[in-house]
Protein backbone atom coordinates (compact mmCIF):
# COMPACT_ATOMS: atom_id res chain seq x y z
CA UNK A 1 0.00 0.00 0.00
CA UNK A 2 1.23 3.46 -1.02
CA UNK A 3 0.97 6.49 1.33
CA UNK A 4 -2.58 8.40 0.41
CA UNK A 5 -0.37 11.56 1.03
CA UNK A 6 2.41 10.29 -1.19
CA UNK A 7 -0.91 9.30 -4.16
CA UNK A 8 -2.49 13.09 -3.42
CA UNK A 9 0.95 14.93 -4.54
CA UNK A 10 1.97 12.34 -7.13
CA UNK A 11 -1.74 11.38 -8.53
CA UNK A 12 -0.27 11.29 -12.85
CA UNK A 13 3.04 9.40 -11.26
CA UNK A 14 0.32 6.52 -9.95
CA UNK A 15 -1.63 6.34 -12.71
CA UNK A 16 1.51 6.10 -14.90
CA UNK A 17 2.22 2.87 -12.87
CA UNK A 18 -1.44 1.72 -13.27
CA UNK A 19 -1.31 1.80 -17.10
CA UNK A 20 2.28 0.56 -17.07
CA UNK A 21 1.01 -2.37 -14.99
CA UNK A 22 -2.45 -2.95 -17.43
CA UNK A 23 -4.44 -1.37 -14.68
CA UNK A 24 -7.45 0.74 -15.00
CA UNK A 25 -5.81 4.13 -14.45
CA UNK A 26 -9.14 5.82 -13.10
CA UNK A 27 -8.68 3.74 -9.85
CA UNK A 28 -6.13 6.93 -8.56
CA UNK A 29 -8.96 9.29 -9.70
CA UNK A 30 -11.68 7.16 -7.62
CA UNK A 31 -9.74 7.14 -4.97
CA UNK A 32 -9.06 10.83 -4.92
CA UNK A 33 -12.31 11.61 -5.14
CA UNK A 34 -13.48 8.86 -2.28
CA UNK A 35 -10.95 11.17 -0.19
CA UNK A 36 -11.81 13.89 -0.54
CA UNK A 37 -15.19 12.84 0.33
CA UNK A 38 -14.34 11.08 3.37
CA UNK A 39 -12.30 13.92 4.87
CA UNK A 40 -15.35 16.61 4.87
CA UNK A 41 -17.24 14.18 6.31
CA UNK A 42 -14.55 13.95 8.99
CA UNK A 43 -14.35 17.40 9.36
CA UNK A 44 -18.19 17.91 9.55
CA UNK A 45 -18.59 15.22 11.91
CA UNK A 46 -16.27 16.45 14.32
CA UNK A 47 -18.18 19.94 14.18
CA UNK A 48 -21.28 18.88 15.27
CA UNK A 49 -19.55 16.40 18.31
CA UNK A 50 -17.44 19.95 19.37
CA UNK A 51 -20.93 22.15 19.19
CA UNK A 52 -22.97 18.86 20.95
CA UNK A 53 -19.91 18.91 23.46
CA UNK A 54 -20.28 22.75 24.12
CA UNK A 55 -24.12 22.74 23.97
CA UNK A 56 -24.00 20.02 26.83
CA UNK A 57 -21.39 21.87 28.99
CA UNK A 58 -23.50 25.32 28.44
CA UNK A 59 -26.55 23.30 30.12
CA UNK A 60 -26.90 24.42 33.76
CA UNK A 61 -29.93 23.50 34.98
CA UNK A 62 -32.54 21.28 34.49
CA UNK A 63 -33.45 21.30 30.49
CA UNK A 64 -36.42 22.24 28.87
CA UNK A 65 -38.08 20.77 25.73
CA UNK A 66 -36.60 23.15 23.43
CA UNK A 67 -33.16 21.96 25.09
CA UNK A 68 -33.96 18.72 24.72
CA UNK A 69 -35.46 19.26 20.76
CA UNK A 70 -31.64 20.93 20.38
CA UNK A 71 -29.75 18.23 22.21
CA UNK A 72 -31.94 15.55 19.77
CA UNK A 73 -30.76 17.47 16.36
CA UNK A 74 -27.39 16.53 17.31
CA UNK A 75 -27.67 13.22 17.52
CA UNK A 76 -30.02 13.07 14.38
CA UNK A 77 -27.12 14.73 12.92
CA UNK A 78 -24.61 12.18 13.46
CA UNK A 79 -26.71 9.01 13.22
CA UNK A 80 -26.94 10.17 9.68
CA UNK A 81 -23.87 11.21 9.08
CA UNK A 82 -21.47 8.34 10.50
CA UNK A 83 -23.01 5.68 8.27
CA UNK A 84 -21.74 7.79 5.44
CA UNK A 85 -18.66 8.33 6.64
CA UNK A 86 -18.33 4.67 7.53
CA UNK A 87 -18.84 3.87 3.75
CA UNK A 88 -16.54 6.20 2.50
CA UNK A 89 -13.92 4.76 5.19
CA UNK A 90 -14.70 1.29 3.54
CA UNK A 91 -14.55 2.13 -0.05
CA UNK A 92 -11.16 4.44 0.57
CA UNK A 93 -9.58 1.16 2.43
CA UNK A 94 -10.67 -1.06 -0.23
CA UNK A 95 -9.32 1.09 -3.25
CA UNK A 96 -6.56 2.37 -1.14
CA UNK A 97 -5.49 -1.97 -1.57
CA UNK A 98 -6.27 -1.51 -5.01
CA UNK A 99 -3.16 0.69 -6.19
CA UNK A 100 -0.52 -0.95 -7.39
CA UNK A 101 2.92 0.11 -6.41
CA UNK A 102 5.17 2.05 -8.49
CA UNK A 103 7.96 0.31 -10.49
CA UNK A 104 11.78 1.70 -10.34
CA UNK A 105 12.80 3.85 -12.97
CA UNK A 106 15.37 0.86 -14.17
CA UNK A 107 12.18 -1.95 -14.63
CA UNK A 108 11.52 -1.69 -18.76
CA UNK A 109 7.88 -0.47 -20.04
CA UNK A 110 6.16 -3.49 -21.27
CA UNK A 111 3.18 -5.40 -22.00
CA UNK A 112 3.82 -9.02 -22.59
CA UNK A 113 6.74 -11.40 -21.60
CA UNK A 114 8.70 -10.43 -25.19
CA UNK A 115 9.28 -7.07 -23.19
CA UNK A 116 11.24 -8.72 -20.46
CA UNK A 117 15.02 -8.20 -20.50
CA UNK A 118 17.54 -11.15 -20.19
CA UNK A 119 20.22 -10.03 -17.85
CA UNK A 120 22.48 -13.08 -18.16
CA UNK A 121 22.27 -16.96 -19.21
CA UNK A 122 24.77 -19.24 -17.39
CA UNK A 123 25.25 -23.08 -18.50
CA UNK A 124 25.19 -24.96 -21.34
CA UNK A 125 22.21 -26.62 -23.01
CA UNK A 126 22.51 -30.14 -23.92
CA UNK A 127 23.04 -31.05 -27.10
CA UNK A 128 21.76 -35.01 -27.56
CA UNK A 129 22.68 -37.56 -30.05
CA UNK A 130 19.52 -38.88 -29.30
CA UNK A 131 16.01 -37.60 -29.74
CA UNK A 132 15.14 -36.48 -25.87
CA UNK A 133 11.92 -37.39 -23.99
CA UNK A 134 10.04 -34.50 -22.41
CA UNK A 135 9.22 -34.94 -18.79
CA UNK A 136 6.11 -36.55 -18.82
CA UNK A 137 7.69 -39.32 -21.40
CA UNK A 138 10.48 -40.43 -19.03
CA UNK A 139 7.73 -39.93 -15.93
CA UNK A 140 5.77 -42.50 -16.81
CA UNK A 141 8.60 -44.82 -18.26
CA UNK A 142 10.04 -44.85 -15.35
CA UNK A 143 7.33 -45.22 -13.15
CA UNK A 144 8.07 -41.67 -11.05
CA UNK A 145 4.90 -40.23 -12.39
CA UNK A 146 1.36 -40.82 -12.75
CA UNK A 147 -0.77 -38.43 -14.49
CA UNK A 148 -3.73 -40.76 -14.86
CA UNK A 149 -4.54 -41.92 -10.94
CA UNK A 150 -3.62 -38.04 -10.12
CA UNK A 151 -6.44 -37.09 -12.50
CA UNK A 152 -8.96 -39.63 -11.09
CA UNK A 153 -7.87 -38.32 -7.09
CA UNK A 154 -7.74 -34.83 -7.88
CA UNK A 155 -9.06 -33.81 -11.06
CA UNK A 156 -7.37 -31.21 -14.02
CA UNK A 157 -3.77 -30.77 -13.00
CA UNK A 158 -3.64 -34.08 -10.64
CA UNK A 159 -0.29 -36.04 -10.79
CA UNK A 160 1.12 -38.68 -8.38
CA UNK A 161 4.91 -38.88 -7.55
CA UNK A 162 6.46 -42.42 -7.28
CA UNK A 163 9.66 -44.01 -6.24
CA UNK A 164 12.52 -42.06 -7.56
CA UNK A 165 10.78 -39.05 -7.94
CA UNK A 166 9.54 -38.47 -4.17
CA UNK A 167 12.56 -38.55 -3.07
CA UNK A 168 14.02 -36.21 -5.75
CA UNK A 169 11.09 -33.99 -5.05
CA UNK A 170 11.95 -33.99 -1.02
CA UNK A 171 15.52 -33.93 -2.12
CA UNK A 172 15.42 -30.91 -3.48
CA UNK A 173 13.62 -29.31 -1.00
CA UNK A 174 15.53 -30.39 1.84
CA UNK A 175 18.72 -29.01 -0.48
CA UNK A 176 17.56 -25.54 -0.46
CA UNK A 177 16.39 -25.53 3.07
CA UNK A 178 19.79 -26.99 4.52
CA UNK A 179 21.62 -24.39 2.26
CA UNK A 180 19.99 -21.40 3.11
CA UNK A 181 20.08 -21.75 6.57
CA UNK A 182 23.81 -22.56 6.35
CA UNK A 183 23.76 -18.63 4.83
CA UNK A 184 22.02 -17.41 7.72
CA UNK A 185 18.07 -17.37 6.96
CA UNK A 186 16.16 -19.11 9.53
CA UNK A 187 14.04 -21.63 8.50
CA UNK A 188 10.35 -21.65 8.96
CA UNK A 189 7.35 -24.05 8.65
CA UNK A 190 4.49 -21.27 8.40
CA UNK A 191 0.84 -22.48 8.08
CA UNK A 192 -0.84 -22.25 4.83
CA UNK A 193 -4.68 -22.47 5.87
CA UNK A 194 -4.63 -18.42 6.31
CA UNK A 195 -6.87 -15.67 7.45
CA UNK A 196 -7.73 -12.78 4.43
CA UNK A 197 -6.00 -10.44 5.97
CA UNK A 198 -2.54 -12.52 4.96
CA UNK A 199 -3.24 -12.57 1.82
CA UNK A 200 -4.09 -8.72 1.68
CA UNK A 201 -1.34 -7.49 3.37
CA UNK A 202 0.96 -9.02 0.56
CA UNK A 203 -1.15 -7.82 -2.37
CA UNK A 204 -2.07 -11.05 -3.33
CA UNK A 205 -5.82 -9.80 -2.54
CA UNK A 206 -7.63 -7.81 -4.40
CA UNK A 207 -5.79 -9.42 -7.39
CA UNK A 208 -4.93 -12.85 -7.31
CA UNK A 209 -8.40 -13.42 -4.96
CA UNK A 210 -9.60 -15.89 -8.00
CA UNK A 211 -6.56 -17.95 -7.97
CA UNK A 212 -6.76 -19.08 -4.33
CA UNK A 213 -9.06 -21.49 -3.23
CA UNK A 214 -11.85 -20.57 0.24
CA UNK A 215 -12.66 -22.78 2.51
CA UNK A 216 -14.05 -22.40 6.02
CA UNK A 217 -13.26 -23.71 9.63
CA UNK A 218 -16.79 -23.07 10.71
CA UNK A 219 -19.78 -21.53 10.25
CA UNK A 220 -19.54 -17.73 10.51
CA UNK A 221 -17.66 -15.60 8.56
CA UNK A 222 -14.59 -15.07 10.14
CA UNK A 223 -14.39 -18.55 9.99
CA UNK A 224 -13.18 -18.35 6.56
CA UNK A 225 -9.92 -19.39 5.35
CA UNK A 226 -7.86 -19.18 2.41
CA UNK A 227 -4.97 -21.63 0.96
CA UNK A 228 -1.85 -19.91 0.53
CA UNK A 229 0.02 -20.10 -2.80
CA UNK A 230 3.23 -19.36 -1.53
CA UNK A 231 4.82 -19.06 2.42
CA UNK A 232 5.31 -15.43 1.32
CA UNK A 233 1.68 -14.80 2.34
CA UNK A 234 1.67 -16.34 6.46
CA UNK A 235 5.74 -14.58 6.50
CA UNK A 236 4.70 -11.13 5.26
CA UNK A 237 2.26 -11.04 8.04
CA UNK A 238 4.48 -12.92 10.69
CA UNK A 239 5.61 -9.32 11.94
CA UNK A 240 2.21 -7.87 11.41
CA UNK A 241 1.25 -4.92 14.01
CA UNK A 242 4.89 -5.05 15.32
CA UNK A 243 7.44 -2.43 16.11
CA UNK A 244 10.53 -4.27 15.42
CA UNK A 245 14.00 -2.34 16.18
CA UNK A 246 16.80 -1.53 13.91
CA UNK A 247 19.10 -3.57 15.41
CA UNK A 248 17.00 -6.47 15.12
CA UNK A 249 17.51 -5.97 10.68
CA UNK A 250 17.55 -7.40 8.56
CA UNK A 251 15.40 -10.42 9.41
CA UNK A 252 15.99 -13.27 7.03
CA UNK A 253 13.68 -16.02 6.37
CA UNK A 254 13.58 -19.79 4.73
CA UNK A 255 9.84 -20.23 4.29
CA UNK A 256 8.97 -23.69 3.67
CA UNK A 257 5.13 -24.57 2.62
CA UNK A 258 2.76 -27.12 0.68
CA UNK A 259 1.63 -24.52 -2.09
CA UNK A 260 -1.96 -24.50 -3.56
CA UNK A 261 -3.06 -22.14 -6.61
CA UNK A 262 -6.19 -22.59 -8.80
CA UNK A 263 -4.56 -21.53 -12.15
CA UNK A 264 -7.16 -19.84 -13.30
CA UNK A 265 -6.50 -18.09 -17.05
CA UNK A 266 -4.18 -20.28 -17.14
CA UNK A 267 -6.60 -23.39 -18.94
CA UNK A 268 -4.85 -24.28 -22.67
CA UNK A 269 -1.54 -23.06 -21.41
CA UNK A 270 0.57 -26.40 -19.84
CA UNK A 271 -2.10 -28.54 -19.61
CA UNK A 272 0.19 -32.22 -19.76
CA UNK A 273 2.83 -32.28 -17.54
CA UNK A 274 3.78 -30.69 -13.98
CA UNK A 275 4.56 -26.89 -15.55
CA UNK A 276 0.76 -25.78 -14.31
CA UNK A 277 -0.52 -27.47 -11.17
CA UNK A 278 -2.56 -27.12 -7.95
CA UNK A 279 -0.44 -27.97 -5.17
CA UNK A 280 3.07 -27.85 -4.73
CA UNK A 281 6.30 -27.50 -2.10
CA UNK A 282 8.10 -24.63 -2.22
CA UNK A 283 10.97 -22.99 -0.19
CA UNK A 284 10.33 -19.29 -0.42
CA UNK A 285 13.53 -16.70 1.26
CA UNK A 286 11.58 -13.79 2.20
CA UNK A 287 13.54 -10.33 3.75
CA UNK A 288 12.91 -7.29 6.08
CA UNK A 289 15.04 -4.75 5.68
CA UNK A 290 15.74 -0.86 6.38
CA UNK A 291 13.66 1.83 4.70
CA UNK A 292 16.27 2.24 2.30
CA UNK A 293 16.56 1.48 -1.45
CA UNK A 294 20.52 0.76 -1.46
CA UNK A 295 19.83 -2.29 0.96
CA UNK A 296 16.88 -3.48 -0.30
CA UNK A 297 18.49 -3.33 -3.71
CA UNK A 298 21.45 -5.17 -2.45
CA UNK A 299 18.87 -8.22 -0.76
CA UNK A 300 17.15 -8.24 -4.19
CA UNK A 301 20.61 -9.06 -5.57
CA UNK A 302 21.55 -11.63 -2.93
CA UNK A 303 18.18 -13.46 -2.78
CA UNK A 304 18.50 -13.87 -7.12
CA UNK A 305 22.21 -15.12 -6.31
CA UNK A 306 20.76 -17.55 -3.77
CA UNK A 307 18.44 -19.26 -5.93
CA UNK A 308 21.32 -18.99 -9.27
CA UNK A 309 23.43 -21.23 -6.77
CA UNK A 310 21.30 -23.79 -5.96
CA UNK A 311 20.66 -23.80 -10.24
CA UNK A 312 24.46 -23.79 -10.35
CA UNK A 313 24.30 -26.92 -7.80
CA UNK A 314 22.18 -28.42 -9.77
CA UNK A 315 23.71 -28.16 -13.25
CA UNK A 316 21.15 -26.64 -14.87
CA UNK A 317 21.48 -23.94 -17.55
CA UNK A 318 18.91 -21.00 -16.78
CA UNK A 319 18.65 -17.18 -17.58
CA UNK A 320 17.83 -14.77 -15.60
CA UNK A 321 15.15 -11.87 -16.67
CA UNK A 322 14.57 -8.39 -15.66
CA UNK A 323 10.45 -8.27 -15.66
CA UNK A 324 8.78 -5.22 -17.59
CA UNK A 325 6.02 -3.61 -16.20
CA UNK A 326 3.42 -5.39 -17.98
CA UNK A 327 4.83 -8.96 -16.12
CA UNK A 328 5.58 -8.08 -12.75
CA UNK A 329 2.91 -8.21 -10.16
CA UNK A 330 1.30 -5.01 -8.65
CA UNK A 331 2.80 -4.86 -5.49
CA UNK A 332 6.23 -5.07 -6.98
CA UNK A 333 9.22 -2.34 -8.03
CA UNK A 334 11.26 -4.16 -9.45
CA UNK A 335 11.40 -8.60 -10.11
CA UNK A 336 13.43 -10.36 -12.09
CA UNK A 337 12.59 -14.39 -12.73
CA UNK A 338 15.10 -17.37 -13.76
CA UNK A 339 14.02 -19.44 -16.38
CA UNK A 340 15.14 -23.09 -16.81
CA UNK A 341 16.36 -25.04 -19.73
CA UNK A 342 13.58 -26.92 -20.52
CA UNK A 343 14.22 -29.77 -23.28
CA UNK A 344 10.73 -31.24 -23.78
CA UNK A 345 9.58 -27.53 -24.04
CA UNK A 346 12.66 -26.64 -26.65
CA UNK A 347 12.77 -23.12 -24.24
CA UNK A 348 13.33 -21.83 -21.16
CA UNK A 349 10.73 -21.84 -18.58
CA UNK A 350 10.23 -20.20 -15.05
CA UNK A 351 10.95 -21.99 -12.43
CA UNK A 352 12.41 -18.81 -9.43
CA UNK A 353 11.21 -15.27 -9.25
CA UNK A 354 12.73 -12.82 -7.36
CA UNK A 355 10.96 -9.69 -5.88
CA UNK A 356 11.53 -6.29 -4.31
CA UNK A 357 7.84 -4.79 -2.76
CA UNK A 358 9.81 -1.70 -0.92
CA UNK A 359 7.78 -0.69 2.47
CA UNK A 360 4.43 -1.50 -0.16
CA UNK A 361 3.59 -4.88 1.79
CA UNK A 362 4.80 -3.74 5.52
CA UNK A 363 2.40 -0.45 5.34
CA UNK A 364 -0.68 -3.20 4.61
CA UNK A 365 0.99 -5.36 7.62
CA UNK A 366 1.21 -2.59 9.79
CA UNK A 367 5.10 -3.69 10.73
CA UNK A 368 7.50 -0.77 11.84
CA UNK A 369 10.64 -0.33 12.57
CA UNK A 370 12.64 2.08 15.31
CA UNK A 371 15.11 3.74 13.71
CA UNK A 372 18.39 4.33 16.04
CA UNK A 373 17.42 7.93 15.76
CA UNK A 374 13.24 7.14 17.60
CA UNK A 375 11.92 7.33 14.15
CA UNK A 376 9.37 5.15 13.28
CA UNK A 377 10.07 3.85 9.96
CA UNK A 378 8.28 0.82 7.19
CA UNK A 379 10.65 -2.14 6.60
CA UNK A 380 11.24 -3.11 3.06
CA UNK A 381 10.34 -6.14 2.19
CA UNK A 382 11.60 -9.00 -0.65
CA UNK A 383 10.68 -12.27 -1.42
CA UNK A 384 12.03 -14.88 -3.47
CA UNK A 385 11.34 -18.23 -4.87
CA UNK A 386 14.49 -20.06 -3.71
CA UNK A 387 12.77 -23.69 -5.14
CA UNK A 388 9.87 -24.95 -5.82
CA UNK A 389 8.98 -28.90 -6.50
CA UNK A 390 7.62 -30.85 -8.73
CA UNK A 391 8.59 -27.83 -11.46
CA UNK A 392 12.38 -27.73 -10.94
CA UNK A 393 12.03 -31.74 -11.43
CA UNK A 394 11.23 -30.82 -15.51
CA UNK A 395 14.54 -29.69 -16.03
CA UNK A 396 16.24 -32.33 -13.77
CA UNK A 397 14.43 -34.79 -15.35
CA UNK A 398 14.93 -33.47 -19.20
CA UNK A 399 18.57 -32.79 -18.86
CA UNK A 400 19.90 -35.40 -17.14
CA UNK A 401 18.63 -37.64 -19.34
CA UNK A 402 20.35 -40.79 -20.91
CA UNK A 403 20.24 -42.29 -24.28
CA UNK A 404 18.80 -45.54 -22.59
CA UNK A 405 16.17 -43.62 -21.46
CA UNK A 406 17.57 -43.80 -17.69
CA UNK A 407 17.98 -40.42 -15.85
CA UNK A 408 20.94 -39.60 -13.98
CA UNK A 409 20.80 -37.63 -10.42
CA UNK A 410 22.64 -34.62 -9.98
CA UNK A 411 25.49 -35.10 -7.62
CA UNK A 412 23.93 -32.68 -4.89
CA UNK A 413 20.60 -34.70 -4.87
CA UNK A 414 22.20 -38.46 -5.05
CA UNK A 415 22.31 -38.33 -1.14
CA UNK A 416 18.80 -37.96 -0.46
CA UNK A 417 18.15 -40.75 -3.87
CA UNK A 418 20.59 -43.12 -2.72
CA UNK A 419 21.93 -43.91 -6.61
CA UNK A 420 23.45 -42.23 -8.75
CA UNK A 421 20.94 -42.91 -11.91
CA UNK A 422 17.12 -43.89 -12.50
CA UNK A 423 16.34 -46.78 -14.52
CA UNK A 424 14.01 -49.61 -14.65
Amino acid sequence: MLDINFILQNPEKIKKAARDKNLDPTIVDQLIETDKKRRQLIIEIQKVREEKNNFEKSIKAKPDQATIEKGKDFKKKLAALEPVLRDAEKEFNLLMISIPNVPDESVPIGKSAADNVEIRKWGEIPKFDFKPKNHVELGQALDLIDFERGTKLAGFRGYCLKNEAVLLHLGVIMYALEKLTVKGLTPLVPPVLDKEFCFINTGHFPWGKKEAYETSTGEKKEDIRWLAGTAEVPLVSYHSGEVLNEKDLPIVYAGFSPCFRREIGSYGKDTKGMFRIHEFLKVEQVVLCKNDWKESGIWHETLLANAEELLHDLELPYRAMLMCTGEMGEPQVKKYDIETWMPGRGQYGETMSDSNMGDFQARRANIRFRSVKGKLEYPHMLNNTAIASPRILIPILENYQTKEGWVRVPKVLQKYVGKEIIKR
